[in-house]
């Protein structure tokens, strides 16, 4: 059942209000004054949950599933209220993705190696206590979709959330905490502070009783966790292109890359940040996306007046993140109506609204006059960063070519950029996607380590 407007605004006014008082004596579960005092709790959590069953486990997460869709709605408000970013509704579609999309125990997988000396075994055991960085562009999303695979792999986590979203990572810190003791197990699986900050950040990173910490956020978090001496999973930024050639459905690429664009204002780091256009298509493509995608096309006046907004002393304006493109073009005086829902211009791939990750519906068009071109452009794009990159065409070589230049950890053909997480194509969800360190979507199965067991001349029954 969807509540409607006014509940849900009043059920989040009631949270936000209870949570300017300490969150211990408001009885959240898994909210500590010290960081110390997080993961000694998280340790003695995990000696529980290491003992327990995957059944055990998966009964858990399954409550989280659930809780996960009861409250999407609220947790979608709180993330939007409190951060100023992104949209409700999108939000909510996200939280139902984590719910129905982000794998459990089933995926742990057993090797075995059977034969005349005997029986080994590779086992995926737990780390232990994982700690934790998420951001403020998902935030709720990334602690629950974070928590269900590290719980499925037998770890507990402490989290050192973004402080500029504290309230709604900790009532996801709480909802996940309270589905473990409705189904029996112990409290505290998921931890975290009431004021989080660089200096308890330092702490988790630097504990004895951490041995793995999973940072999702920009290149600057994810530097320090890969510089803490301890083993790292990092999430980092991109900057994904979108190479459209003459050989693509003009019209759907268009609806494609705007949706993938402009879901949730452009917070997911999976999505189109520029276009990169095969000259003789250019003008087509932009038709479609001013006509049908709800698009609006600045002059070079209304380009200088946004670059100066958006980015200010050559750093991101973060009051800009995540707003709609009607609030970024009201900051320029420019009134648009409702339906424009994304901005876009043509400019070369050094125009700093192209070349820099806005996270924002601003989509630069970079006219290219042929595919090969486009290929360095779009390499160029990407920054290096590994990340994610999309691609419009009919040619299968080309596109293979493409794949293989990015090397990026997602790519998107032929659809929007949310289908990488399951929105609209088959794949699992996550919200911690690893592409600097390597282990691309994160699952159960990025939180554990290979333990084998060998037992020779025995077990072997052939």
């Amino acid at each position: 059942m969807t509540l409607n407007e006014n509940l849900v605004q009043d059920i989040v006014k009631e949270v936000m209000a209870k949570m300017q008082i300490s969150a211990a004596s408001t009885g959240m579960h898994g909210v500590f004054a010290d960081m110390n005092e997080a993961i000694e709790a998280a340790k003695k959590a995990q000696q529980v949950v290491k003992r327990m069953s995957l059944d055990q486990r998966e009964q858990i997460i399954t409550a989280i599933r659930r809780k996960t869709m009861e409250n999407a709605e609220i947790l979608a408000r709180m993330g939007v209220d409190e951060t100023g970013m992104g949209n409700v509704g999108h939000k909510i579609l996200k939280h139902q993705l984590v719910a129905q999309k982000v794998p459990g125990t089933e995926d742990l997988h057993t090797e075995a190696y059977s034969g005349d000396r005997g029986l080994t075994l590779v086992e995926m055991g737990p780390f232990g206590v994982i700690g934790a960085i998420t951001p403020c562009t998902n935030p709720s999303e990334t602690v629950l979709c974070n928590t269900m695979g590290m719980l499925a792999a037998g770890n507990t986590v402490v989290f050192n959330p973004h402080p500029a979203a504290i309230k709604t990572s900790i009532y996801a810190i709480n909802l996940v905490n309270e589905a473990s003791i409705e189904c029996g197990g112990p409290d505290n699986i998921a931890c975290t502070v009431e004021k989080p900050t660089l200096e308890t950040s330092n702490i988790m990173m630097k504990h004895k009783d951490i041995p793995l910490i999973a940072a999702t956020g920009g290149p600057g978090v994810v530097t320090a966790v890969l510089s803490s001496g301890k083993r790292g999973i990092g999430a980092g930024a991109g900057n994904p292109p979108a190479l459209v050639d003459e050989t693509a459905d003009i019209r759907k690429a268009a609806e494609d890359i705007v949706n993938g664009c402009t879901f949730d204002n452009n917070l997911p780091c999976i999505a189109e940040k520029e276009i990169v256009a095969v000259e003789s298509i250019a003008d087509e493509l932009m038709h479609y996306m001013i006509s049908e995608q709800g698009c609006y096309q600045i002059s070079e006046k209304e380009q200088e007046a946004l670059t100066a907004v958006v980015l200010q002393n050559g750093r991101l304006n973060r009051k800009c993140v995540g707003r709609s493109a009607k609030v970024l073009l009201g900051m320029i005086g420019v009134e648009v109506p409702d339906n424009i829902r994304c901005i876009t211009f043509y400019g070369p791939k050094e125009h700093p609204l192209i070349a820099e990750e806005l996270m924002m519906p601003i989509l630069g068009i970079v006219k290219v006059k042929d595919f090969a071109e486009g290929l360095q452009t779009a390499v160029w794009l990407e920054h290096g960063n590994r990340h994610s990159a999309h691609i419009h065409s009919k040619n299968v070589d080309r596109i293979t070519e493409y794949a293989r230049a990015l090397d990026t950890a997602i790519l998107v053909k032929n659809g929007p950029s949310y289908a990488a997480l399951g929105f609209g194509g088959e794949s699992i969800c996550t919200f911690t996607i690893a592409s600097r360190t390597g282990e691309g979507l994160t699952s159960a199965k990025t939180f554990t380590k290979a333990r084998r067991c060998v037992m020779t001349d025995s077990l072997c029954i052939r």
